[in-house]
């Protein structure tokens, strides 16, 4: 009788934890961030702009102000505007640099101008 009583009770336990499904973790969906390489491209002119590599504006606005927050501490920025060059779809940010300096960024933002 109590090897009978063991084993049911054995089995409701199997029973118990073999039903449980087990609890799934969200995944998260992240941006890709900017690279080394897309960081030392410069900037500086249409020929030699910073790539931004996202798919939505808003995640490319994101990395902009990124990328000149960390080149650029303590920046402020003058104006921002829209260009199209040789097909590609631009940013030209214009900032007042923390020595006062003025200067224009060059951002091609084809890949999430207006997505």
């Amino acid at each position: 009788m109590k090897t009978n009583r063991l084993l049911f009770f054995a089995l409701i336990g199997i029973l118990i934890f073999s039903c449980s499904s087990p609890k799934e973790t969200p995944v998260k969906k992240t941006e890709p961030k900017l690279s080394k390489t897309d960081v030392l491209r410069g900037g500086t002119s249409f020929d030699n702009p910073i790539v931004i590599r996202v798919t939505t504006e808003r995640a490319g606005l994101d990395e902009e102000y990124r990328w000149l927050s960390n080149n650029y501490p303590g920046y402020s920025m003058i104006r921002r505007k829209q260009a199209t060059h040789n097909g590609k779809r631009f940013d030209i940010i214009t900032i007042r640099t923390r020595s006062g300096q003025s200067r224009d960024v060059y951002f091609d933002s084809t890949a999430f101008a207006k997505k």
